[in-house]
């Protein structure tokens, strides 16, 4: 009757490294690849396979791994830095200007806005670095009441009665600079749009003045101005105060 093999079957490194036919420095793929190789050779259910050769392969591949250099601990994942300070204004202040304030750090400062800054522009601001230099703020326009701005232009909706939209006329809309009329033609096919020339974002530099494009919304048909103060007058002059 044949001894049972065991791991003792594999004296050292060396034997180990010939049982799966590596030499010596052979990388970790090349010794899981003979491995995988060996021990399906030696597979007691095959046709030519061995249990003790089965057992001798599975041996010398744990006496491998176990002289193999343990790997180096994985390095911890690299801080970010904290994300840059940004510049955020609302149309109205890109329009007017304004003075804000910042949060940089662990210090609030106050930072005066010129009208006419863009999405992209950086704004200086003298001594602002953690290093005592310049620090440059990249400005961001974001929407806000009702407003948005795509480069030199805002962008509003207004609501207009159907019945204008549909016969055409004159519109009266109420912008951030005051009332302006525009004129729309019957039937528009819609999305309609009108162009305020020059109410857009105020010239800056090389930048021309913007234009403020304002899309008209179709609305249920409403009382004209006429009609309203009769409704009101009707509603507080009642017949009982007419009498009196």
């Amino acid at each position: 009757m044949n001894a049972r093999p065991t791991s003792a079957d594999v004296s050292g490194v060396r034997d180990a490294l010939a049982v799966l036919g590596l030499s010596e420095g052979a990388d970790a793929a090349a010794l899981k690849a003979a491995f995988r190789t060996a021990v399906k050779a030696a597979r007691p259910d095959q046709v030519h396979g061995d249990a003790g050769r089965f057992r001798q392969v599975i041996a010398a591949y744990r006496l491998i791994q176990a002289h193999q250099p343990a790997r180096p601990a994985l390095a911890a994942p690299p801080v970010p830095p904290p994300p840059s300070p940004v510049l955020a204004i609302s149309p109205m202040q890109a329009v007017t200007g304004a003075r804000i304030q910042l949060r940089l750090g662990g210090r609030t400062v106050r930072v005066a806005v010129p009208p006419g800054l863009r999405t992209g522009d950086h704004l200086r601001l003298k001594g602002g670095a953690a290093d005592g230099g310049d620090l440059y703020l990249p400005v961001l326009i974001r929407a806000e009441d009702g407003l948005s701005v795509l480069g030199d232009d805002l962008f509003m909706s207004w609501p207009v009665e159907r019945r204008v939209m549909a016969d055409g006329g004159r519109v009266e809309i109420e912008t951030h600079a005051g009332p302006r009329s525009a004129w729309i033609v019957p039937d528009m096919t819609a999305p309609v749009r009108v162009r305020l020339k020059g109410l857009g974002l105020p010239a800056r530099g090389s930048r021309g003045s913007g234009h403020l494009f304002v899309s008209l919304i179709p609305t249920h048909d409403t009382p004209s101005s006429a009609e309203d103060l009769l409704l009101r007058f009707t509603r507080v002059w009642t017949p009982e105060r007419l009498a009196a």
